[in-house]
């Protein structure tokens, strides 16, 4: 396991709106564009295999897109190439970072000078929710799949351990990038499951915030 000490203080950031990565979580990507073939074969020859994860954010008035201040950096865990030239590759969440600036300079990717500071608890071991009752959330998603048409590997979602639910719920349901980054900034698991059940009844309503469960 990797101290804070141990983390570089400039990496390469993705930014991929709705694209969550976590801590202790994994995202596979689908990687086609040449800037950011260049940015994994570059991370690739590095010791750690980092790339940074962070969701853009669009200010008036900017040219392109700006960037939230924190995003997570995952280690690149698996990788393979397809015949035309793409990659495919599994993100393994570290730790979330904020940044303190980017850098300036020729480089075909986005790249920011960061600070692991107040994320300490990213590097521990699977974090737990004293609170969770599962049965409220299981029966919640039930309502929330059958609105949206969608099916689920019931048998695997209730046996999850509960960082692993409640994370990857969070970064599989289809919420905007605010809402990603609200799932990210959440200060524990418990914040994360409040704020998750809090977005699936909000999209329920339409977007009608009445009566929303706390």
């Amino acid at each position: 396991m990797k101290k804070q000490t141990e983390l570089p203080d400039t990496i390469a950031v993705f930014p991929l709106a709705g694209a969550l990565l976590l801590p202790r979580s994994r995202l596979p990507l689908h990687i086609f564009e040449p800037r950011y073939l260049q940015m994994i074969a570059d991370a690739l020859k590095t010791d750690g295999k980092l790339i940074g994860m962070i969701q853009p954010n669009l200010v008036p008035g900017r040219e392109g897109p700006g960037l939230h201040s924190i995003g997570c950096a995952g280690r690149i865990t698996q990788f393979s190439e397809t015949e035309d030239g793409r990659y495919m590759i599994t993100l393994s969440g570290v730790s979330r970072f904020r940044i303190l600036r980017e850098v300036e300079g020729f480089c075909p990717y986005r790249r920011c000078d960061v600070k692991w500071d107040g994320f300490e608890r990213d590097l521990g071991g699977e974090e737990q929710d004293t609170n969770f009752s599962r049965k409220p959330l299981m029966e919640l998603l039930g309502r929330y799949f059958e609105t949206r048409g969608l099916s689920a590997d019931w048998s695997t979602l209730k046996e999850a351990e509960d960082e692993l639910l409640i994370n990857s719920l969070s970064m599989m349901l289809d919420f905007d990038a605010e809402d990603k980054q609200a799932l990210l900034e959440a200060p524990s698991l418990q914040t994360r499951r409040e704020t998750l059940v809090t977005l699936i009844e909000y999209a329920m309503r339409g977007g009608h915030d009445e009566g929303l469960m706390q």
